[in-house]
């Protein structure tokens, strides 16, 4: 007797072992071939901060989209996953999520606040795998990697080191956003920005080459520079 054709599609019937059998197969999975020519994504890492939103649904399905249109045209194709841990943020939600159970992260000490930041990177990265492959991305799973593995880290601190070495990456004067409480810098994207209503700005620190940014500003009064914002920066 034939099984009933459901009247509604039901993707936890199908989806799951579906995936599930595309991974036992080794489908997604690239080892190198020089007949064919290779095609990689390198998936930019979801933080470890908390959940994927819609935003990275939207940004792997077209990873992925492509990846699949590769495989079809003959490519070596491969896509490389993996979480980022994005130190700053993850250290605030481990610090926030400590003080609702009343506990300091400064009497932790080092060694066990790293211990429950691990604990955190085990939750949220497996939940962010899960959710990845709940969207039947075809990512190379046996290459998942997460940016503190010690192969990524060690990699990241050689090219810093190379590209300091040939002046790529150098000191310099530069205004930045400056955290009182992590005591550290952070980007602008980790900023939140607010209009106050008051004088023009002024600065409390001491500029380097302050003396001959005044007398390069065409003989501007030192009050009407801190009134006006026309004197061209310093040269």
């Amino acid at each position: 007797m034939s099984k009933q054709l459901e009247t509604t599609y039901n993707p936890k019937e199908i989806e799951g072992k579906l995936y599930e059998k595309w991974c036992e197969k080794k489908y997604f999975h690239a080892e190198v071939d020089r007949s064919k020519k290779p095609f990689t994504i390198v998936m930019p890492p979801p933080n470890i901060t908390g959940k994927l939103h819609m935003g990275h649904a939207l940004d792997n399905t077209l990873q992925d989209i492509l990846i699949r249109y590769k495989r079809m045209q003959g490519y070596n194709a491969l896509w490389i996953p993996g979480t980022d841990h994005a130190a700053i943020s993850t250290e605030v939600k481990v610090t926030e999520q400590l003080k609702k159970e009343g506990v300091d992260k400064k009497e932790m000490g080092r060694e066990k606040f790293l211990e429950r930041t691990w604990e955190w990177k085990e939750e949220y990265g497996g939940a962010i795998t899960e959710q990845l492959k709940k969207l039947g991305t075809s990512c190379d799973w046996e290459r998942e990697r997460f940016t503190m593995d010690t192969g990524c880290s060690e990699a990241v601190e050689a090219v810093f080191i190379k590209l300091y070495e040939e002046g790529y990456i150098y000191k310099g004067s530069r205004i930045i956003n400056w955290c009182p409480v992590c005591k550290t810098s952070i980007s602008d994207a980790e900023v939140e920005h607010e209009e106050q209503e008051g004088h023009f700005w002024h600065i409390k620190y001491p500029i380097i080459g302050t003396d001959r940014f005044f007398r390069d500003c065409n003989n501007t009064s030192r009050d009407d520079v801190r009134r006006y914002s026309d004197c061209s920066t310093p040269r």
